[in-house]
């Protein structure tokens, strides 16, 4: 299902809504990234775990998993290259507000620059306006002080303090 088309630079992209097929990519992307590389593994024998996150984040319509192709004519035709995942989640807060989180945004190092992440991104905040959505938000580690200044530029704010807690 294509959502949206991007032409950027002498480019053009697809945003879709990812299938089964996609994992692998999806993996790939996330396991180039320099904090999640030593976790992430994009081996066949270790996509279980990815595929069954797959097919739950599929099944719910409060998740939307996409993916960014090229088109054809541009290098990297057919081949995904950007990926993000979106989860609208009602809450009481704010008047019984949803927020739109934007999780796992990652565009090729190659392709970076071109405006790919910004027009992901900014599709990503129409389609909360379209759901009606109250918020947009995400959060990014401390170290990525390029990925804070891409997210400013955008009109994000940071406005909190995030915190984790990591379970075995």
């Amino acid at each position: 299902m294509i959502l949206a088309t991007f032409a950027l630079a002498d480019k053009s992209f697809q945003l879709r809504r990812a299938v089964e097929s996609d994992v692998g990519p999806i993996i790939e992307l996330i396991a180039r990234d320099q904090l999640r590389a030593a976790v992430e593994s994009a081996a066949p024998e270790r996509r279980e775990p990815y595929v069954a996150a797959f097919h739950a984040i599929d099944a719910d319509p409060a998740h939307l998993l996409c993916v960014v192709e090229g088109l054809v004519g541009d290098g990297a035709a057919g081949e995904v290259v950007a990926t993000m995942q979106l989860t609208f989640l009602p809450g009481m807060a704010r008047s019984g507000a949803t927020r739109l989180q934007i999780e796992a945004v990652r565009v090729d190092e190659q392709l970076r620059g071109l405006g790919l992440g910004g027009a992901m991104i900014t599709w990503a905040v129409d389609e909360a306006r379209r759901r009606g959505a109250a918020l947009v938000q995400l959060t990014s580690d401390a170290s990525r002080l390029d990925a804070h200044r891409f997210y400013e530029r955008l009109g994000f704010t940071q406005s909190h303090a995030g915190f984790k807690l990591q379970l075995p």
